[in-house]
């Protein structure tokens, strides 16, 4: 399976937000250490605090951290966010879907298997397990403790 950029970005940010947790994380620091624009980088962190997986802060000394424990959001929670409306394939969307094989195909159950077993291996971590080695994720993105 394939991720959107959204996603794979949301994911970085929610690391960066827990290895810097409780601090505040700077959007230009965040969007630096990505190569992620400034624009890009502010719709990413409004969506993730609408979401409420981060609370956000404007003004000079804003930023973003957590909304809460690393350990209490899963990576699942923040892939399906990050792609709700996005159908893996055509048929899965039932208001675009032109396939003229939907009605004998099996493959959508197959995908759909699949896609269930994607989850469940994703759910099985969290945003701490994927930022438990903060000391050398801060040294790769070059920023200090």
């Amino acid at each position: 399976m394939r991720v959107s950029k959204f996603t794979d970005y949301s994911l970085r940010v929610m690391i960066l937000a827990a290895i810097r947790y409780p601090e505040m994380v700077k959007i230009e620091d965040a969007s630096k250490s990505f190569r992620i624009s400034r624009n890009l980088m502010i719709t990413i962190i409004h969506r993730l605090g609408r979401g409420g997986f981060l609370k956000t802060q404007r003004g000079r000394s804003g930023g973003f951290t957590l909304a809460r424990p690393a350990d209490g959001i899963s990576i699942a929670d923040i892939v399906r966010f990050g792609e709700q409306g996005v159908a893996l394939v055509e048929c899965f969307d039932a208001a675009r879907n032109t396939c003229v094989i939907t009605p004998h195909c099996r493959l959508r159950g197959v995908l759909a298997e699949a896609r269930r077993a994607f989850f469940a291996v994703l759910g099985k971590y969290t945003v701490a397990d994927a930022s438990a080695n903060p000391e050398a994720l801060l040294e790769q993105l070059r920023l200090s403790a």
